[in-house]
């Protein structure tokens, strides 16, 4: 997860789910000097203009005034003064997927940041047509941002809390890929003292090995649980308190699994805290 290149996009509905995950992509953009993209999609036959549309666009410097990182009168330029590029795109269009694949094919993110309804998962934003193409074409990290539960970045102070990590590990996917990610997010975040959970579903003799990456005050625990999969990532998490959830998924089927009510929409709609879908390609 390095600087200068990496590209955060955030898709906006204006909705209080959409404003919490905003408060993440923002505070990882942050940390990671990275480019932040937020993208709306008004109805088609409406003109995306600079209209009321472009104004409910989540206030990147009243966010950053409130967290004190500007003064409250800033102006435009001070925010690249934070090392933060912003970009806000409102296009028109009768599916936001369809907009977002358009827009994907020129500028790949490198991670999702969105919002979800728990209720609903993001089964809501289905459209079969559109649901491969956007799994295929996207092929980035994904953070799903529960509406109702609790963060790790609180929207009004900014405070960051990521003191327990959760990760799933099975000999396939490969298991090491999505910890290097959750070690990256610790460090990106300038967080101490968190601890790792590894979770198996599974019998002992069967977990699989990984090392363990470095850091300050970061410890390791291995957890082995039996039962259904998503139940007991569910259970620990809930036990845990943990503040994010780290989940290795199949290639690109990451989007497209949470779209078709699978494994990893599962796990979204439980959880009480982000879930991170790392596909074993990143």
């Amino acid at each position: 997860m390095s600087a200068n290149d990496f590209v955060i996009f955030h898709p906006s509905d204006f909705s209080e789910a959409s404003a919490s995950a905003f408060a993440h992509a923002l505070k990882i953009a942050l940390h990671v000097k990275a480019r932040l993209e937020i993208m709306h999609v008004v109805s088609r036959g409406q003109s995306p203009n600079m209209g009321p549309d472009w104004i409910n666009f989540p206030g990147v410097r009243r966010t950053l005034a409130r967290w004190g990182i500007l003064p409250a009168n800033a102006r435009r330029e001070e925010v690249a003064k934070t090392g933060v590029r912003v970009s806000k795109v409102l296009a028109a269009g009768s599916n936001p997927l369809e907009s977002m694949i358009r827009r994907f094919e020129s500028h790949r993110p490198d991670l999702i940041v969105l919002g979800t309804n728990q209720r609903e998962g993001v089964a809501r934003w289905m459209h079969k047509p559109v649901a491969e193409p956007l799994a295929r074409k996207s092929r980035a990290m994904t953070l799903f941002v529960p509406r109702n539960g609790r963060g790790f970045v609180d929207p009004g102070r900014g405070n960051v809390r990521l003191r327990k990590i959760l990760i799933p590990i099975d000999h396939n996917p490969d298991p090491q890929n999505a910890l290097e990610i959750a070690s990256l997010f610790a460090q990106a975040l300038g967080t101490v003292d968190v601890q790792f959970l590894l979770l198996h579903v599974g019998i002992k003799a069967a977990m699989p090995s990984v090392e363990n990456p470095a850091g300050p005050g970061w410890s390791f625990q291995k957890i082995v649980r039996t039962g259904d999969v998503v139940d007991m990532i569910l259970v620990t998490e809930a036990e845990s308190h943990a503040d994010l959830i780290v989940l290795p998924t199949q290639g690109h089927a990451d989007f497209l699994d949470a779209l078709r009510g699978s494994t990893t929409d599962r796990v979204v709609r439980g959880a009480h805290c982000p879930v991170l879908a790392v596909p074993v390609q990143v």
